[in-house]
């Protein structure tokens, strides 16, 4: 190990045990500053960077009253199963912050079940934000399907997938789908989803009992195309045909109906499970999801949604 190596580690092994010695043990930063003989300010730097990287996760474990009352009415507009408010910073312009904790326990809390699950899984920031956060667990009893393929346009591994990440943390059986994120045509499409394997997929991901996805946006900047999943051409005929948002590749309008042909006949994701008999919950906050994410809600594609509280204000104007 090199001798910078050999600081990076010194420097995360001082930071992890002042985030220790703050956040678990109680001490104040004067306390901590005094027992390893350094200054309030060098105390202070390590907890932030413990925070920073990673080397300790934050959850807030009280309900904030305003919090409670926004999720109850978006619980009673929308019909919801499953709505969590998070507070808003509002300073900060994150996507996930604040959603990706509360989703991270929601999952965990899923996973804690003795009896066997099948969780379903999409992609997208959101979630890959949020699967950070998963605490290690041994879950051999579950099963844990990916919703969307795992293959950029490129032939890498696409970058915001997580089912392996989650898979490393949670030692539960995973099922990737091993497919392009779209199909070069839908006959491709067909072929792939008619081999066994994929078949097999598919039908573990309809049986989900809980499934977590995020909402992409169909701006200038959506996720499909700053990916390299489709291309600008592709981008703005979905935006003439009046798209809004996007769940595991599959376009819908601002009524949440299915943008028809166009990409979404090439997608080859599986179809979002059963609302009805299972619970999909949506993960999303901020001004450029708000119209899919809306239009989610009002055609029932998901049952559940965790997001911050200026998204539920504005979801409820």
């Amino acid at each position: 190990m090199s001798a910078q190596q050999d600081t990076i580690r010194q420097r995360q092994d001082d930071a992890a045990r002042a985030g220790w010695l703050y956040y678990v043990a109680g001490n104040t930063q004067d306390q901590i500053a005094a027992k390893p003989g350094i200054s309030r300010q060098t105390a202070q730097r390590l907890v932030s960077f413990a925070v920073s990287e990673g080397l300790v996760k934050v959850r807030l474990d009280h309900p904030i009253a305003e919090c409670l009352e926004l999720g109850e009415r978006l619980k009673s507009r929308y019909a919801l199963d499953l709505v969590e408010v998070v507070p808003s910073d509002p300073g900060n312009p994150s996507t996930t912050i604040g959603i990706a904790e509360a989703a991270a326990a929601e999952i965990e809390r899923r996973l804690r079940s003795p009896g066997p699950i099948v969780m379903a899984i999409g992609t997208g920031r959101t979630l890959k934000a949020a699967i950070e956060q998963l605490s290690p667990m041994e879950c051999p009893q579950h099963k844990v399907v990916s919703l969307t393929g795992n293959i950029a346009p490129d032939g890498s591994a696409a970058f915001y997938n997580v089912i392996f990440t989650m898979a490393d943390l949670i030692k539960a059986r995973s099922f990737p789908m091993p497919l392009p994120v779209i199909a070069s045509s839908q006959a491709e499409r067909e072929m792939l989803h008619s081999q066994p394997m994929i078949r097999h997929t598919l039908e573990l991901a309809a049986s989900a009992d809980v499934t977590f996805v995020g909402i992409g946006d169909l701006g200038p900047n959506a996720p499909l195309y700053v990916d390299g999943f489709i291309s600008e051409a592709e981008l703005k005929a979905l935006q003439r045909a009046g798209a809004a948002g996007e769940i595991v590749g599959w376009v819908f309008d601002r009524d949440g109906r299915l943008i028809e042909g166009l990409t979404n006949e090439r997608v080859a994701a599986a179809p979002l499970p059963s609302r009805e008999r299972s619970l999909v919950v949506a993960l999303a906050m901020g001004e450029a999801k708000l119209p899919g994410l809306r239009a989610a809600l009002n055609r029932r594609l998901v049952n559940g949604v965790i997001t911050d509280e200026r998204t539920a204000k504005a979801l409820l104007e």
